[in-house]
């Protein structure tokens, strides 16, 4: 995993480090996500949209796909982007870097972000509109001053687990479908993690937005496409 994370971060510096995306082979037939399924809803805060000290560009329209799908869904989880002030992953604690520059920590290339999704402020919140009533559960992630959080799963360090593996695994979840911002961060890393810890996973990408440094989202679906998560749209999920 910390391989794949490597290459993902080596398309920042380098445009097309890894080549051409794999094809795909879309779904033929729609899925009916069971008791056995979860919707995860990936950083859709107000830091990552219009108007947020980090946005992705068109990160609001996710949020009525998102809300549409939710209602075939049992199960819901959402993560929040959870920083403390002069994170390790802001430019601003390091003395003449810019923000997506990188640095090197304890655990390897971490790439330097605007300071962004502070805990307790307006920025950190999850969008207004996002309406998942159903949600049973909220995993804040990225508040470790020294360590940075993409993944639901796990932390950028590779062995700090946030305990979401086992809390699914316990309510006998099989699937599952990734949603939120940013496809080439936070949802890549959530959806390779999630296929690491057993489950079946499926990207549903018209219900995600990239950042795209550098190319880093066609090597975030690369590196997706390579450990086997499904990459479907919002159409392909049965409602009712």
């Amino acid at each position: 995993m910390k391989a794949d994370r490597r290459k993902l971060l080596t398309a920042l510096g380098t445009m097309g480090a890894l080549g051409a995306v794999a094809p795909w082979a879309w779904s033929a037939t729609k899925v009916k996500p069971g008791e056995d399924s979860v919707l995860i809803v990936v950083d859709v805060q107000n830091c990552f949209v219009e108007g947020g000290t980090l946005p992705v560009a068109k990160g609001s329209e996710v949020v009525p796909v998102i809300n549409r799908i939710s209602k075939a869904f049992d199960n819901i989880v959402v993560t929040q982007d959870w920083h403390t002030q002069g994170h390790a992953s802001f430019a601003s604690a390091y003395g003449g870097k810019k923000p997506f520059e990188t640095t090197k920590l304890s655990y390897g290339t971490q790439v330097l972000w605007p300071d962004h999704c502070v805990q307790g402020t307006k920025d950190a919140e999850l969008h207004k509109d996002l309406a998942l009533p159903s949600a049973q559960l909220i995993i804040r992630k990225g508040y470790h001053p020294k360590v940075d959080s993409y993944s639901a799963f796990m932390e950028a360090d590779g062995k700090t687990a946030t305990g979401l593996s086992g809390y699914l695994k316990q309510r006998g979840i099989k699937s599952v479908f990734v949603t939120g911002l940013a496809t080439d961060f936070c949802v890549a890393w959530t959806a390779m993690d999630a296929r690491a810890a057993g489950f079946e996973v499926s990207v549903v990408e018209d219900a995600c937005r990239g950042i795209d440094l550098n190319g880093s989202l066609d090597a975030a679906w690369k590196s997706m496409a390579e450990k086997g998560v499904k990459r479907i749209q919002s159409g392909d999920i049965q409602i009712g």
